[in-house]
């Protein structure tokens, strides 16, 4: 039966199961009662759609609640062991895999680093990641004693550009990374020992940390916001429907210097040639710094902040008495202090390193003025600083980037934006790549993929092909 606007009696009742299992995800548990005025359907629809998702098993009770002069009321809430999510985060240094109930409390985790190819560099073998990914869902699966039949899908977070294409599922154009549209989707069903009717859904990892953050972290509550991926590179997100997926833009690979420092994408003047985690800490050892030898970048990073703040027992902590742009030059050093990767005669204070402090500043400058774009381009309510350099750097790094973004953006859109770490901590890529297909989920209205039905080819394909074939 088709209704006159074009939508069945079937997508109706997929629209009303799917506001109502919205609903009691994110404000849940709720009464039949707080879920008409919560969704806009009526008493009779709201019976109806419970009574089906209890009986299927993703809706449960959770109590009750008094009522004015009546019984009380049945609490209901989305039954956590109704449905199961792996999440994959395919970083630049290890894949870590994880498996979610349907109220993303952690049951299994597995990672395994990643090390460059024989050619060196960035690039990454693709089918090592592949069977980073092959084992570390076996793995997860084992240890939980979850069937693969249970799970609603495998989301993944990538590096790059994600193209969705009828051959090969999604694409993966990650040319930091040396993948040249890579198949990923495709070698992963070849690869993964998996029911055909499992979805995988590939997107980028700055679009999976955006969902992420709009539905449990900082962003959630705002209109609009940019969630911003701050590891070895950078990325970003930009959400303008608070419940919807946002949209994943390559800001890393915005020309900030004509001409200027080689980025590992091949082009000159990128942002992230100057205010990823890698480009950073180059600059601070070409500038006479001293990583630790033979560190990995968070060890690096770490290094450098204690560097720039020895006397800071929280590097990440807030900077009251901070300078603003403009103001005292902040790599100045402690007059008393040593030199950058000299050791400080005893018993002195060894001061500041103004190398490290200086480094900083400039990339600080330089994050601010990719955020003014941001703010100029998209105008949201909230601009939200995540990834493990991010959150490493912190609220004290973080005041300087929120200050010089307002120096370089428009006044009144600058003034409007609020400026804040993300709070769903490092691995807010994995929970993220965990709700992908928890969307889809919901979007279908709580209904599971089903196995396509095999339908013979016509009888005369059959028969030219036999033709063709002697």
């Amino acid at each position: 039966m088709t209704r006159s606007n074009g939508r069945t009696v079937r997508d109706l009742r997929r629209e009303n199961r799917t506001a109502v299992l919205r609903r009691l995800y994110f404000d849940g548990p709720m009464s039949r009662f707080a879920l008409g005025p919560a969704t806009g359907l009526s008493s009779g629809s709201i019976s109806n759609v419970v009574a089906e998702l209890v009986a299927e098993g993703l809706v449960e009770e959770a109590g009750s609640v008094d009522s004015a002069g009546g019984r009380p009321r049945i609490l209901l809430r989305v039954a956590p062991a109704s449905g199961r999510m792996i999440g994959v985060d395919v970083g630049e240094t290890r894949v870590r895999v994880e498996l979610f109930d349907l109220t993303l409390a952690e049951l299994a985790r597995a990672e395994r680093p990643l090390a460059p190819s024989a050619e060196g560099g960035e690039r990454y073998e693709v089918g090592v990641v592949v069977a980073h990914i092959r084992d570390g869902i076996a793995e997860v699966l084992r240890t939980a004693e979850v069937p693969a039949e249970r799970l609603l899908g495998v989301g993944i977070g990538v590096p790059g550009i994600v193209e969705h294409t009828d051959a090969d599922g999604a694409v993966v154009h990650g040319q930091t990374i040396g993948w040249d549209a890579v198949p990923l989707e495709r070698l992963l069903r070849e690869a993964v020992d998996l029911p055909p009717e499992v979805p995988y859904r590939i997107d980028n990892g700055a679009k999976t940390l955006g969902q992420a953050e709009m539905w449990f972290g900082a962003g959630r509550g705002a209109s609009s916001a940019v969630v911003v991926l701050f590891g070895s590179g950078v990325g970003a997100c930009v959400v303008m429907d608070p419940i919807g997926p946002g949209r994943a833009l390559e800001w890393g690979h915005l020309t900030v210097r004509v001409r200027g420092r080689r980025c590992r994408c091949g082009a000159q003047g990128c942002l992230e040639a100057y205010a990823g985690a890698e480009a950073l800490l180059a600059r601070w050892r070409e500038a006479g710094g001293r990583p630790p030898a033979g560190a990995d970048e968070e060890t690096a990073l770490t290094a450098m902040l204690a560097a720039a703040y020895p006397t800071d027992t929280d590097p990440g902590g807030a900077d009251p008495g901070g300078a603003d742009p403009g103001e005292a030059d902040p790599g100045e050093a402690d007059p008393g202090g040593a030199g950058p990767g000299e050791a400080a005669p005893p018993g002195t204070d060894p001061g500041p390193d103004a190398v490290a402090l200086a480094v900083l500043d400039e990339t600080a400058e330089y994050l601010g003025a990719g955020l003014a774009d941001l703010i100029n381009l998209f105008q949201p309510e909230r601009i939200l600083v995540g990834g493990w350099a991010g959150l490493q750097l912190g609220s004290r790094f973080l005041a300087r980037v929120a200050a010089y973004a307002r120096a370089y953006a428009l006044r009144h859109p600058g003034g409007r934006t609020e400026i804040a770490l993300g709070t769903l901590g490092p691995e807010a890529v994995t929970v993220g790549a965990g709700l992908l297909p928890l969307v889809d989920f919901f979007a279908q209205g709580g209904r599971r993929p089903e196995r396509a039905p095999s339908i013979p080819a016509p009888a005369w394909q059959t028969a030219l092909r036999d033709r063709v074939s002697t």
